[in-house]
């Protein structure tokens, strides 16, 4: 087994950030990660501060990983299957290796439901989006379709009108699901809604060019957005017990802490709008809160005396004085 003091789990902008913290406060910190972070798929994230020409989330991780070795944070490769508590550690089982540790950050994250399209898949990131926070301003005046059937949907179309005034909604075959009072507003707001099934698109390179309905209805849009929903990856929280809302996302306090103690979560695993800049800085606030426990911890068992008693025996313990003469 692996021991270390706090075990993160996920390598994403909260499980770096989160790491580089523990780092610098000299917490024997390993990340196990299992190189799915969603991250990797923004080729041009505009809206992380520090970055006025934009940065790929490519180059965010291996930013935020080399900042984090800087720092003594020992990372592995494995994908962690099951997770339990015995006494007061917990027990990680994964692909490659097991791990043992005191306290327990889950950054696991969450997978993005792409549109059920063909062809689309070349288009992620550069013309299909899944935010429209993180990417709607860079849509502006374009033709854009929203795809889904819920209220979701119609919120997304009726927020991308700051951006552009061409905005549709895509059903792909489904009936709408969205309630009365979003039905009124696409009526008012004279949104288009087509609701046959997409057999194909129309795409050169990356850029997308159109979408093709199955009754042969050319839909000629730039940008598309979609709004299939997400899964949150909450395995791990659930084997510990904690506890998850009904949309599956693990519920914290204000330190990012679980309902299980010693167990902490952060990113978009949690409640939080799931933005890269949103996930690092609960990431900085889960391990801020992990570092004050283990202190306290650390004065209650008296762990810190010992680690005194050493400094005291080797080391240069008091300032040089000089009297007054």
């Amino acid at each position: 087994m692996i021991h270390s003091e706090v075990v993160i789990v996920g390598g994403g902008l909260a499980g770096l950030s989160a790491a580089i913290y523990l780092g610098r406060a000299k917490r024997q910190t390993l990340l196990v990660d299992s190189g799915k972070s969603m991250a990797r798929w923004e080729p041009h994230v505009q809206n992380y501060i520090g970055f006025p020409c934009g940065v790929s989330g490519a180059q965010l991780l291996e930013r935020g990983g080399r900042q984090a070795r800087y720092y003594g944070v020992r990372f592995r490769r494995d994908v962690i299957r099951t997770a339990r508590a015995k006494r007061n550690v917990f027990v990680l089982e994964g692909e490659q290796d097991s791990y043992v540790c005191r306290r327990l950050l889950l950054a696991t994250g969450i997978f993005h439901l792409p549109p059920d399209i063909p062809g689309i898949t070349p288009c992620l990131g550069y013309s299909m989006f899944f935010c429209k926070d993180c990417d709607g301003y860079r849509i502006q005046g374009k033709s854009v379709a929203i795809y889904g059937w819920t209220n979701e949907t119609a919120d997304y179309a009726l927020g991308m009108l700051v951006y552009t005034p061409c905005v549709a909604i895509v059903t792909d075959g489904r009936p709408p699901r969205w309630d009365r009072k979003h039905a009124l507003w696409i009526k008012e707001y004279r949104l288009p809604v087509w609701q046959n099934a997409i057999s194909d698109v129309s795409h050169r390179g990356r850029q997308l060019l159109a979408l093709l309905l199955d009754d042969g209805t050319k839909v000629e849009v730039s940008a598309l957005f979609t709004t299939r929903g997400d899964i949150y990856l909450n395995k791990l929280a659930k084997c510990l017990g904690a506890k998850v809302d009904e949309d599956g996302q693990v519920l914290v306090d204000a330190d990012m802490r679980t309902s299980v103690q010693g167990v902490s979560a952060a990113g978009c695993v949690t409640p939080a709008n799931c933005q890269m800049i949103i996930a690092a800085g609960q990431g900085a606030t889960a391990a801020q809160a992990i570092n004050h426990d283990l202190l306290e911890e650390g004065l209650a068992n008296h762990s810190l005396r010992r680690f005194r008693r050493q400094q005291l025996r080797k080391q240069k313990t008091e300032p040089r004085v000089s009297k007054p003469s």
